[in-house]
């Protein structure tokens, strides 16, 4: 009896799961000699992670022969490639614990990526009548979150900053010619999501993958669905898919925080209309507590004192070490960007140090060593953190804006005696929120104010205020600290000229 009743309530909760994955729209049955799954379990796995417990993703289906899935996608030796990226450059070698992967962090971005999909459909459904059915918004979503990181090279945006500078790319660039040229068959081979079936005719197009991935001030709209366009901001606004996850999880990994933000309540109180992507006023205060989580995780875990001691040591090796290792232009040679990791380039700069190879190698590698020792050779000698509300000193941070300058006021200030001592200035910038709550652009934010019935962009001028604009750590490292005394008192002494009066008499 009691393996009757089992029974019986598998198939009847399967028939309810197949029911709800089924969508706000009727279904046709699929291909001719599929069928859809009969238990609930068939065709969706489980992934482990320690942020959201378990993440759902489509695996292959007895009931469906020769399918592709997000399993395969998984699988690729693309998204593989990304185990061996590191998730926060080299912050591993100041937090031992941060050593998770973009792979991890693909994952969970595609899980927030569906969770936005499933949310928002009705209300993106009511603006865009020729909007495809919830289970293809639900797979673009998630295959662009799963996809959003895969151009990444060694060392993240440094490597965008310090080599594919070059080459006037950077990794979204990158990623979007390999979901174009490398993934594009796999992504229209994939014909359902944890959300469902995609109705008989759609097929996943890989160039809106490609499209939702990068900045979208950065590419042309001509030809773009209008609601593709709407959904940029999930990828590219204030919270996104991307950067509610990577908060959440750089933060736990590292040990700064635990649980910092309440994704669940700012997905909930996110909807569409007629103005965009809109924020409930009773998901605001969940906002600002994001913002201010990210600021700490930058403040304290990116922007680390010995993190970028770190940066500054391999800025001066960097991109001669990745003209040894790789001197082709990666757009160019996508078969040999895919074996360029982080791994790769580790393991390659240390046995230059010992090799029998040519000396320019062996000088090289040995540059390297103290880096791979945690042993940079810059020190921290004197820092102060510069907070700045809607550029409320416009002559201070025109002066932040360029180490150069600031590097040359040190130095005048510092007296002819110690003009020439080594010192590196570095300033860690970071914008915790816009500057011009009226004027975001792609990223603008629209709160629905309930008691009017409104929707504004004024409201977040409010929830902005106490957030400030733009945050500098600035720091001068030099070789060890016997004159860290001087370089401070010559900091502010520069900083002590900047304050003076516009004008030198009472008003």
């Amino acid at each position: 009896l009691a393996g009757r009743m089992i029974t019986k309530w598998f198939l009847a909760a399967g028939k309810v799961m197949i029911k709800k994955n089924r969508g706000e729209r009727k279904t046709k049955a699929g291909p001719s000699g599929e069928r859809e799954p009969n238990l609930p379990y068939d065709g969706i796995s489980l992934i482990g992670d320690p942020i959201y417990g378990y993440i759902r993703f489509t695996s292959p289906s007895g009931s469906i022969r020769g399918e592709k899935t997000e399993q395969d996608l998984i699988d690729s030796p693309w998204m593989q490639r990304l185990r061996r990226i590191f998730q926060l450059q080299g912050a591993f070698w100041v937090f031992p614990s941060a050593e998770h992967s973009r792979f991890q962090h693909a994952l969970g971005t595609m899980h927030i990526a569906g969770q936005f999909a499933d949310h928002l459909y009705p209300s993106l459904a009511s603006r865009f009548p020729d909007l495809p059915s919830r289970s293809y918004i639900v797979s673009l979503l998630r295959i662009a979150g799963l996809l959003h990181d895969v151009g990444h090279g060694p060392f993240g945006h440094f490597f965008d900053d310090n080599f594919l500078d070059s080459f006037k790319l950077n990794h979204e660039v990158i990623g979007q010619a390999i979901i174009k040229k490398k993934l594009a068959s796999l992504i229209r081979g994939i014909r359902r999501s944890p959300a469902g079936p995609l109705l008989d005719g759609e097929v996943l197009d890989p160039k809106q993958v490609a499209y939702l991935i990068r900045k979208p001030a950065s590419q042309p709209r001509k030809g773009v669905p209008p609601w593709l366009s709407a959904l940029t901001p999930l990828f590219s606004g204030i919270y996104t898919a991307d950067n509610l996850d990577y908060v959440r999880r750089d933060s736990y990994m590292t040990g700064v925080s635990r649980d910092p933000i309440d994704v669940e309540r700012l997905i909930y109180y996110s909807f569409f209309s007629e103005k965009g992507l809109t924020l409930h006023q009773s998901g605001m205060t969940s906002l600002t507590q994001f913002l201010n989580a990210r600021l700490h995780l930058y403040t304290n875990v990116c922007y680390h004192r010995a993190v970028r001691a770190i940066d500054i040591h391999l800025r001066e090796i960097f991109r001669e070490t990745l003209k040894e290792i790789f001197p082709w232009n990666p757009l160019e040679t996508l078969d040999k960007y895919l074996l360029l990791t982080d791994w790769h380039l580790l393991d390659t700069v240390e046995q230059w140090s010992t090799s029998a190879g040519p000396a320019r190698l062996r000088d090289l590698g040995r540059k390297w060593t103290p880096i791979l020792r945690r042993r940079p050779r810059w020190r921290r000698a004197y820092e102060f953190t510069f907070s700045l509300a809607d550029y409320d000193n416009m002559r201070t941070f025109s002066l932040l804006n360029d180490e150069e300058v600031l590097d040359r006021r040190i130095r005048a200030a510092l007296g002819p005696q110690r003009r020439s001592m080594a010192f590196r200035v570095d300033m860690a910038t970071q914008d915790p929120r816009p500057i011009n709550p009226l004027a975001m652009g792609d990223r603008q934010i629209h709160i629905f104010d309930p008691s009017t019935e409104k929707i504004e962009k004024g409201v977040i001028r409010d929830l902005f205020r106490f957030i400030p604009a733009r945050v500098i750590q600035c720091r001068i490292y030099a070789l060890d600290h016997r004159h860290d005394a001087e370089l401070a008192r010559a900091f502010e002494d520069v900083f002590a000229m900047e304050s003076r009066p516009a004008v030198d008499t009472n008003i």
